[in-house]
């Protein structure tokens, strides 16, 4: 059994390998071309074609992470339905490798499979989406938060903040910031313009360049509006660095325990967090998905082929690889504009192709 199992793994391993080589270098050429227009001339300081080869590069992790369960379907699907054509898998059948056997063998590499997508997804891609961001930055002076930047809130023992933060710059300072204060009744108590903010030690802002409007309504008499302009103003806040980074960052690559601690800020002000629990759970059950393809394969190795009928099949398992990680962003879509419960949003395109590859281990390798 030892060596059919080094037989199958080492087939898999060096399918998908290739597979997935395949696909990333197809990204990169993609990624490549479009950083070009960003290229200045050799005799600028700006943005350099060695520039745009490392910020293409970093994006390498993000693109495996999402491409892993795909390229795992196709390629099993091309081990299992070669070994099927060349009679190699009627051999090992005669020899003892029942079809639960068989399954029992892909699902341990399987789970090899899942641990590396998780440790991709959770550790390499978030850091190396971050590092190429600030590669950006140190050309373009800052990191934008698109048209509307970061919005965060906080609760305090007597007022309510809204803070929206535009850009961040590369040295993890804040630019063009505005804090909202509000009163326990909902009345907006001031108003504070900063062209610059940094985080303090001591769980605070310092702000510089402030402008800061205070709005006072004790009376229709008393009421007034004061205005002015300081270089430097404190702001004690709870809001962290690591807050302010989730917010700015797209949640598909923050890495599960930041999307945990984020959904908790969110929760505890009052937040709507549907978008960002969506993520989360999908980060759990994503890397589960290599199971399901594994299992999904399986049933071509049980199949009769033709000469030169491979092809097919393996278009097939791309098409199928295509529809699932569509699938799964449809439904994250979905779940966020219905409501759905988070957990059951990201397991969904999993429990689909969970049910058609075991219906198809079910029809072709056991009863038939």
């Amino acid at each position: 059994m030892k060596t059919v199992r080094r037989l199958i793994y080492g087939e898999v391993i060096g399918s998908i390998a290739f597979v997935t080589l395949g696909f990333l270098s197809l990204f990169f050429f993609f990624d490549v071309v479009d950083e070009l227009s960003f290229v200045r001339g050799k005799t600028s300081s700006g943005y350099q074609l060695l520039d745009a080869f490392m910020y293409v590069a970093l994006q390498v992790p993000s693109h495996l992470y999402e491409l892993l369960p795909i390229t795992v379907l196709i390629g099993t699907i091309f081990v299992m339905a070669r070994l099927a054509q060349s009679s190699e898998f009627t051999i090992l059948r005669t020899s003892g490798l029942g079809p639960w056997r068989a399954l029992r063998v892909l699902l341990t590499l399987g789970l090899g499979l899942v641990l590396l997508t998780f440790i991709v997804g959770d550790y390499l891609a978030p850091l190396a989406d971050r590092n190429a961001q600030l590669l950006k930055a140190r050309f373009e002076g800052r990191i934008s938060i698109g048209q509307t930047g970061a919005w965060l809130k906080e609760r305090q023992a007597y007022s309510q903040f809204a803070v929206n933060v535009r850009a961040l710059a590369p040295d993890a300072s804040m630019r063009d910031v505005h804090v909202f204060e509000f009163d326990n009744h909902g009345l907006l108590v001031s108003m504070t313009v900063a062209e610059q903010a940094r985080f303090a030690s001591d769980e605070a802002w310092l702000m510089q360049q402030v402008e800061r409007t205070e709005f006072s309504a004790r009376g229709t008499d008393a009421a007034h509006v004061e205005r002015q302009k300081l270089t430097n103003f404190r702001w004690p806040t709870s809001i962290s660095a690591e807050m302010v980074s989730a917010a700015a960052l797209r949640p598909e690559r923050m890495s599960t325990i930041d999307l945990f601690q984020y959904i908790r800020h969110l929760d505890a002000n009052a937040q709507s967090a549907q978008r960002y629990e969506i993520e989360f759970w999908r980060k759990v059950f994503y890397p589960l998905s290599c199971l399901v393809m594994v299992v999904l394969a399986l049933p071509f190795a049980y199949l009769h082929f033709r000469s030169g009928g491979i092809a097919t099949y393996v278009f097939g398992g791309v098409m199928a690889g295509i529809s699932f990680f569509l699938l799964n962003n449809l439904f994250g879509y979905i779940g966020n504009l219905n409501h759905w419960q988070p957990w059951l949003t990201a397991a969904l395109p999993g429990i689909i192709y969970s049910v058609v590859s075991l219906s198809a281990f079910g029809w072709l390798v056991l009863r038939r």
